[in-house]
């Protein structure tokens, strides 16, 4: 069966590159659609054909459903890949791609509906027999209702947006006064966002490690882990670093895990790439936290240690093709890290939009660049302020780990501020070094120090 002729990426940034790049290597033609600031972006001339949606809010174009598909109708596209963030999770669209006969790469809507929210997928996990959190299944609608379910489940908890992610509408509480404070606020960042307001709550779990599994499935009932990522170094409760395998799990731990993701991936009836997450606390005891159900930022340390292009298997997948690999014959080979590159101040977390004045990105071997912009490049404050991704591979996580520091020492931005700082300081800490790093490290280990110097 051939693959696809063409696709439409609906994104932008690094990972419209990224999914452009695999797409050349199958010889399959790419369509980009782009917003007014994203008019000179490099995804925008890298592609085969480029169509202007919208002005810059992602309201009026990345978002735009009719919009993208009038694009894809009109350029005579197979199927559309959806990149991550933005329509990647939004059921509508992929059930729109599907009425308009364009293949969503990607699950089924219905699956993309039930794991977009995080009640419906705990309540699916419980059934699957997966570990999770102790929390509630129901929407909590008011501060009263939140103050009672406190009080059963006890503080400290994690009040959190049953929808979307990137740590928005979500909030640590440790007190009643806290959660009566936060609950609003927190409720209506939430509908700003992802148009749902919807909120739960769950139990702390003290200082966890974030460890997920990346899974591939196919339409014929192939289930295969690409084994773990551990995502611990985290802000505001997005990650910043990323690595493949976990340091922190034992290799019983490991199985256990893969065998859970794999028995939840079969009950949901999941197809494509997925990544379910999961917090393990100090005894290695894990549960389950949320799925993504598409590509993830840091799907390239994976890709590092099983030489599996993931992008390749998502276009060949959505064509109905078999996986060419089982879990008994996937190997894992040394250790890959990932730093994301922000446009923001490194001590306050504010983006720092602007143009690029110089830029040099450094080289060498073990050393992968993901990247959306180049010297001249404006960084507007439409969009998330990633700029790029810097994966470091080593054969032991010793060397990935002098790989790293190596190029963030090397790594020159020019004309914005941007998050180089944070990273090179955090990847040289000795904790970080050591491979023991937690959820909680950003405040323990980095925040002191900014603190200290801005005294």
């Amino acid at each position: 069966m051939p693959l696809f002729k063409k696709i439409l990426i609906a994104n932008r940034g690094e990972i419209a590159r990224r999914i452009i790049r695999t797409c050349k290597k199958l010889n399959i033609q790419t369509v980009a659609v782009f917003s007014e600031a994203d008019r000179d972006a490099l995804f925008v001339r890298e592609a085969d054909e480029s169509y202007e949606i919208g002005k810059p809010p992602v309201s009026q174009s990345y978002l735009n459903i009719d919009k993208i598909i009038e694009v894809a109708k009109k350029s005579g596209v197979d199927a559309i890949h959806p990149g991550y963030g933005l329509l990647s999770e939004n059921p509508t669209f992929a059930r729109r791609c599907e009425e308009e006969g364009i293949i969503f790469i990607g699950p089924t809507a219905e699956v993309i509906a039930t794991m977009g929210s995080k009640i419906e997928s705990r309540k699916k996990m419980k059934e699957a027999g997966v570990p999770v959190i102790e929390g509630v299944d129901i929407p909590i609608e008011s501060v009263d209702e939140a103050l009672e379910v406190a009080e059963s489940i006890g503080y400290p908890l994690m009040l959190k947006a049953s929808s979307g992610g990137g740590g928005i509408g979500m909030q640590r509480i440790e007190t009643r006064e806290e959660l009566e404070k936060a609950f609003e606020g927190n409720k209506k960042r939430a509908q700003s966002f992802f148009g749902d307001g919807t909120m739960y709550i769950e139990k702390v779990i003290e200082h966890p490690h974030h460890v997920e599994i990346q899974v591939l499935a196919d339409e014929h009932g192939n289930i295969v882990p690409l084994f773990e990522r551990e995502c611990s170094i985290q802000r505001r409760n997005q990650k910043v670093i990323e690595e493949a395998p976990s340091p922190t799990i034992s290799k019983e731990t490991r199985e256990k895990m893969l065998d859970a993701a794999v028995k939840a991936a079969e009950f949901i009836g999941y197809t494509n790439a997925g990544t379910f997450e999961f917090l393990v606390d100090s005894q290695e005891n894990f549960y389950f936290l949320e799925m993504n159900t598409r590509l993830q930022v840091e799907h390239p340390v994976t890709e590092e240690i099983t030489g599996i292009d993931i992008v390749e298997q998502q276009i060949r997948i959505a064509r109905g093709l078999p996986l060419e690999f089982s879990r008994e014959s996937l190997r894992m080979k040394g250790h890959a890290i990932e730093v994301r590159i922000y446009a923001e101040d490194p001590k306050s977390f504010y983006p720092s939009p602007g143009m690029i004045t110089a830029m040099e990105l450094p080289v060498g071997e073990g050393i992968r660049h993901e990247c959306a912009v180049e010297a001249g490049s404006s960084v507007t404050p439409f969009y998330d302020p990633m700029i790029g991704k810097l994966i470091c591979y080593g054969e032991t996580r010793e060397q990935a780990c002098k790989r790293l520091i190596q190029a963030l020492t090397n790594y020159r931005v020019e004309g914005i501020k941007t998050n180089i700082p944070m990273l090179l300081q955090i990847a040289s800490h000795p904790v970080f070094i050591k491979g023991n790093t937690t959820t909680s490290f950003v405040d323990e280990y980095y925040l002191p120090v900014v603190e200290e110097m801005s005294k």
